[in-house]
């Protein structure tokens, strides 16, 4: 055979699994329909991330006085913020092509059809005859895209877009409607507000972050109704008329939120349809395809990875993914699939929300560990603890730092998040529950002061 890996899907799971297989002198041919990259590097993660980012900038400059430094006349350039994410992405997407050639990994842009166990057709994307390539194996990283409910007036209305759709906008609305207070709503939503533009969320649930600790998320959505963000909690959108969002509250009222533009934000679902899913005989859940810890599907000789899977839908997760299902798929091709001992373990991955302030959370929640059986013993404490903390944002600032562990054992089970830098933390935070460390243990480490990361010291002692 011409090739020994076929790999659909050239996001995270996709490129970095050809990028690790190609490391090994393995033939690896990877199809990609759109762009190198995928959703996260082409209209999500990265481009929200580098808006955000001016955003942010836009808003600590427009209160830059608080600090003793005064800026006359602040304003924000929506066309030049767009442009320096243009800028970003394609950047990012070149270093990606690149790799992928040093890796002497062939990429073939177009449609790709898995007919059979390691049998892909596909078709060009800028048109031309559909070839067949066959291979050893085969991994499915073909991703997710944006769900969305049957809500009369959604489908084909110009003024309800999802995230790709916002990103793209060429100028800023005076009004948004977001509907879903998930990640990806809340994130734009505080993108949005930061720039002064009136921002309302409609959510369903009583709560918006619903996977976020609950003694926790009260505490963002204050900072982000300080910010201007409106919040309808545990209201149902019933219809959209043009801009016009029309919900019932949680005691049955009809009421109406109405905007310039309304964000369809409820989440993702897997990319079930288009590539052969329905045909070779994969097994699916609800969420996604079945997988075991080394990414294996029911079907031999074919793996799956990342956001297809269902299992969680971030991006690093879908490296991770990436990555075990190379290992396992190297193993495997070599004759020796029980030498590969890399598998899948999801109890430490951590997730990150970057409004403004961020949150970040890894492990169990109390309500997780509570439900599990564990008596926990648990510690919250302000940011205002930390020096940097309060240099930074001031007093008012609201933050906060949680730490769960085990009563029994001592073991930290979850450390929680609000505040800045929460998203450069949380990867120490993982470390330790990957590790399996102990209070004890975490109180006898060195932190670096003045830094933010020393709430989470201040959170050991305070169980001590």
């Amino acid at each position: 055979m011409e090739h020994d890996v076929i790999i659909l899907g050239g996001g995270p799971a996709g490129y970095l699994a050809a990028d690790r297989l190609g490391r090994q002198g393995l033939k690896v041919l990877l199809v990609e329909k759109q762009f190198l990259g995928g959703t996260c590097l082409n209209v999500g993660c990265v481009p929200t991330k580098t808006l955000l980012n001016g955003a942010k900038l836009y808003a600590h400059s427009r209160d830059a006085a608080d600090y003793g430094v005064k800026v006359e006349g602040v304003s924000y350039d929506w066309s030049a913020m767009q442009g320096w994410k243009d800028e970003v992405v394609g950047k990012l997407c070149a270093g990606v092509a690149a790799l992928m050639k040093k890796r002497k990994v062939q990429v073939v842009e177009g449609e790709g059809v898995l007919t059979a166990p390691n049998t892909v057709l596909v078709t060009p994307a800028g048109g031309g005859a559909t070839r067949e390539f066959r291979a050893r194996a085969t991994l499915v990283a073909t991703g997710s895209v944006p769900a969305m409910p049957p809500i009369p007036g959604l489908r084909d209305n110009p003024l309800v877009v999802d995230s790709t759709g916002l990103l793209a906008l060429p100028s800023v609305p005076r009004r948004l409607c977001v509907i879903g207070g998930g990640v990806i709503g809340v994130e734009f939503a505080s993108l949005f507000a930061s720039l002064g533009v009136e921002v309302t969320v409609v959510e369903m649930l009583d709560e918006i972050i619903p996977f976020m600790d609950r003694e926790q998320t009260p505490l963002l959505r204050r900072a982000l109704m300080t910010a201007g963000i409106k919040f309808n909690l545990g209201c149902r959108v019933e219809r959209i008329e043009g801009s016009t969002t029309f919900f019932k509250t949680a005691k049955g009222t009809e009421e109406k939120v109405e905007a310039d533009l309304v964000l369809m934000a409820i989440g993702r679902r897997a990319a079930r349809q288009g590539w052969g899913a329905e045909t070779i005989g994969l097994d699916f859940a609800p969420q996604g395809i079945v997988v075991d810890e080394r990414m294996r599907t029911n079907l031999p000789g074919v793996w799956a990875a990342g956001d297809i899977t269902g299992r969680s839908m971030l991006a690093h997760t879908a490296y991770r993914m990436g990555e075990v299902a190379a290992a396992d798929i190297a193993a495997t091709l070599a004759g020796d699939p029980a030498a590969n001992r890399d598998h899948m373990r999801y109890n430490a991955i951590p997730w990150v929300l970057y409004s403004l302030p961020e949150a970040a959370g890894v492990g169990l929640t109390e309500d997780e560990a509570r439900k599990r059986g564990y008596e926990i013993r648990k510690a919250s404490v302000p940011g205002v603890l930390s020096g940097r903390f309060v240099a930074e944002n001031g007093f008012r600032a609201k933050g906060a730092l949680k730490l769960i562990a085990d009563a029994a054992s001592d073991r930290i089970l979850g450390v929680h998040i609000v505040g800045p830098y929460a998203s450069e933390i949380i990867w120490g935070a993982a470390a330790l529950i990957e590790q399996e460390m102990r209070v004890s243990d975490l109180r006898e480490m060195i932190v670096p002061h003045p830094t933010v990361s020393e709430l989470i010291r201040e959170a050991a002692w305070e169980l001590a």
